[in-house]
């Protein structure tokens, strides 16, 4: 008889519990999703606090990656070969502040070397503590890390052979992370990827988002995905609307009180032709997108400007639509490509406003989309990520195929 516990696995590792909102969870379930895509054994693991908590058979045995549940692959979008393993917090884990009341403690300290480890292969986590828990233990480790912090890097830890690598998504967190002590050969920037849910046509949902948005036989539509905060040009979106008030803009993303808070700035301004749909499931995303005449990338120049991952414009490039982006640093890259309809100066309404007039007047709506744009975007897949990522691991270290015959992504 095969023994269950033989299987090592390539183990993502996320310190907040899902499915929830968050471009970092997105990002997160997205990643783990790729690298199941090429056939690996992988699981998702993440603290649960829910009825799973209480029982004391799952604290005995915490590890059991199982079928990703239906709730999370409509949430994510993710496919059938994504397994997960909630890790159960009873409580009082995050509920009374202390060192071992924390999920993060219970998790690298109690469930990795008692639990985890035994049936893991490789990690892959965004948290520290877990990394350095891993390496401890002997297992090889992969970290990603997307936003600058002051701390620096423990020298045994990065230099320790079982560390593989740092993945970041911009060029400025990676110089970052090198003068915090992070070695330049084990540190790589990659950007986010698309969800290849986001390439398949679905032209009935999106004329039915069309019929629904377009408002006072206004015939063009601009959609924004992505949060609603102030350094990502909200605040500017308003300000074109006003301009343009024969065009329609829809912004999807936020939680409550942001949509609240950017529906009553609209009305203050006397600007009708925006709206605020909140935080939409990756399952409409997709078709939402694909309704656009333009979608828009707005953002704001400073310190955020410099690290921002842009991993809606990968969602916006899959739908094949004409996008009209910011000029900054973690996407000037991007300025000599196919890719962009159209680029303008940060927080500058007026030259977004004529950007996108002119993409309009000049980009026909194409229910397929694009084709060049499309072609492009095929490099950035989750799948493609996954693959590169994982060839810097040395290939002892690497977990093995387990699926064979899949198709190339």
């Amino acid at each position: 008889m095969k023994n269950p516990f033989a299987q090592k696995h390539y183990v993502f590792f996320l310190i907040d519990e899902i499915p929830k909102p968050g471009a970092s969870l997105v990002q997160s379930a997205n990643a783990a999703n790729g690298a199941a895509n090429l056939g690996y054994s992988t699981v998702l693991a993440y603290p649960s606090k829910g009825l799973s908590a209480l029982n004391p058979l799952n604290l005995v045995r915490p590890f059991q990656p199982r079928k990703a549940s239906a709730e999370l692959v409509k949430y994510y979008n993710l496919q059938d070969k994504l397994k997960i393993a909630p890790l159960p917090m009873p409580w009082p884990v995050d509920h009374i502040k202390g060192k071992w009341t924390n999920s993060n403690t219970i998790a690298t300290k109690y469930y990795l070397p008692f639990h985890i480890i035994s049936q893991t292969k490789l990690v892959h986590a965004w948290n520290w503590n877990f990394i350095k828990a891993a390496i401890k233990h002997g297992v090889p480790a992969i970290y990603e890390h997307h936003h600058h912090e002051d701390k620096k890097f423990e020298q045994e830890i990065v230099n320790h052979p079982l560390f593989q690598v740092a993945v970041t998504v911009a060029d400025t967190v990676r110089n970052g992370m090198i003068a915090k002590g992070m070695p330049p050969e084990k540190v790589i920037k990659l950007h986010n990827g698309y969800n290849r849910f986001f390439l398949e046509r679905q032209p009935e949902k999106a004329r039915n988002w069309r019929q629904k948005l377009l408002k006072n036989e206004r015939q063009k539509l601009v959609i924004y995905s992505g949060a609603l905060r102030q350094f990502k040009g909200i605040d500017i979106l308003i300000e074109v609307a006003k301009q343009l008030a024969n065009v329609e803009f829809v912004c999807a993303g936020g939680d409550d009180k942001e949509v609240v808070y950017y529906q009553q700035l609209a009305q203050q301004k006397q600007v009708d032709n925006i709206s605020f749909l909140g935080y939409i499931l990756h399952e409409d995303l997709a078709s939402l997108l694909q309704a656009a005449d333009v979608l828009a990338h707005p953002h704001c120049s400073g310190a955020a400007a410099t690290f921002t991952s842009p991993m809606k414009l990968f969602d916006y490039l899959a739908s094949g639509n004409p996008i009209v982006a910011t000029e900054i640093p973690s996407l000037m890259e991007f300025k000599n490509t196919n890719a962009i309809a159209a680029w303008c100066e940060p927080d500058n309404p007026s030259k977004f406003a004529e950007a996108l007039k002119q993409v309009l007047e000049n980009y026909p709506r194409k229910l397929e989309g694009y084709p060049e744009i499309l072609e492009f975007v095929k490099q950035f897949s989750w799948e493609n990520r996954a693959a590169k990522i994982l060839s810097y691991v040395d290939e002892s270290l690497r977990p093995e195929l387990i699926i064979s015959g899949l198709h190339p992504y």
